[in-house]
């Protein structure tokens, strides 16, 4: 379990609960696929969008009776089986050697198993939420959040090699792929213990927005960190052709020549990959992508204000800091 939700034990503990919950769901009579499953989730996370069902639910002031608290976990628990089987497809469409600084699933057992285990996790997720008589809409809400993320990944993988992309078709791309979840876990998790409709639409722009700010904070990390602070290799955006938002930015600066040369050589080695990095921070697009992060963070705390307080409230709003300042 990631420290990240360490000083908010109430959150914690439901999210111990959401990944012990996971891998029970995941269980089957063959002992080497088991071992798979537990692999896959040994490997943690900071799980923020399970989180935000959870804090969504907290936004009601009154205590959740037991099976109210019960359904919250075990959609939190869906939500997460379905980001998982995004990224366990991503590492296999990206060829990506690690996830969260071990070995990824394609790579540990083959591109055809970590295929079948990213659509087994979709099924069970949905099997996990046919236990109980969840509204239509909250079910359309979740199926038009993977095809928003696949529309999304779709767009990137149409975007890739060009330079030319601008912010807003950046913007666009992580708005579907990134930021839906977090925005239809905040108020899904709100929607399920009866908050009004005005406030789960608002709080569906607040996740969004904290969304699109996490986003934008792990495309800076690319370009800041290490490939051991952040556990996956940090040069393989720009090698795949996908381009962030520092590198758009940099394409648009005083160095955007300096930088058109190397991108125009037919192969990039390591020491023209250092110099792209080097030249994206000497050009100032760090900065400023820091400041299209806050961006979102302070339309999400502007919003947030406007609610009365309670423990969701609070918990929210002391955790959006942790989002553009972190290693990780």
């Amino acid at each position: 379990m990631s420290t990240f939700w360490s000083e908010y034990p109430e959150i914690e503990e439901k999210l111990i609960f959401v990944k012990n919950n996971m891998l029970e769901k995941s269980k089957s009579s063959e002992k080497y696929l088991d071992r798979s499953f537990e692999y896959l989730y040994s490997t943690g996370g900071k799980m923020l969008r399970p989180a935000f069902i959870i804090i969504g639910s907290l936004f009601m002031k009154q205590k959740l009776n037991e099976e109210k608290d019960k359904l919250i976990k075990d959609l939190a628990s869906a939500v997460e089986m379905l980001h998982t089987a995004t990224l366990v497809h991503d590492d296999v469409i990206d060829d990506s050697f690690l996830r969260r600084g071990k070995e990824a699933i394609h790579s540990k057992y083959s591109k055809e198993y970590a295929v079948y285990m990213g659509d087994y996790l979709f099924s069970e997720s949905f099997l996990i939420l046919s236990d109980y008589n969840i509204p239509r809409d909250v079910m359309k809400n979740l199926a038009q959040g993977i095809s928003t993320i696949c529309k999304a990944e779709m767009l990137q993988n149409h975007y890739r090699y060009d330079s030319k992309v601008s912010v807003e078709e950046y913007l666009k791309v992580i708005s579907g792929k990134t930021a839906a979840l977090f925005g239809i876990s905040l108020s899904l998790g709100a929607n399920q213990v009866g908050i009004e409709e005005e406030k789960t639409n608002k709080l569906y722009e607040i996740g969004n927005n904290i969304g699109l700010a996490f986003q934008i904070t792990d495309d800076i990390l690319d370009f800041t960190s290490d490939e051991k602070t952040l556990g996956k290799e940090v040069k393989s955006d720009i090698i795949m052709g996908y381009y962030t938002l520092p590198l758009l930015l940099a394409f648009h600066s005083e160095n955007k020549d300096e930088l058109q040369k190397i991108f125009e050589k037919d192969n990039m080695n390591e020491s023209d990959l250092d110099q792209v990095f080097e030249i994206v921070r000497k050009s100032g697009a760090i900065e400023e992508s820091k400041k299209h992060a806050k961006k979102y963070i302070d339309k999400a705390t502007n919003e947030l204000d406007k609610f009365e307080d309670t423990k969701g409230k609070q918990i929210l709003k002391a955790i959006l800091p942790k989002i553009l300042k972190r290693s990780y």
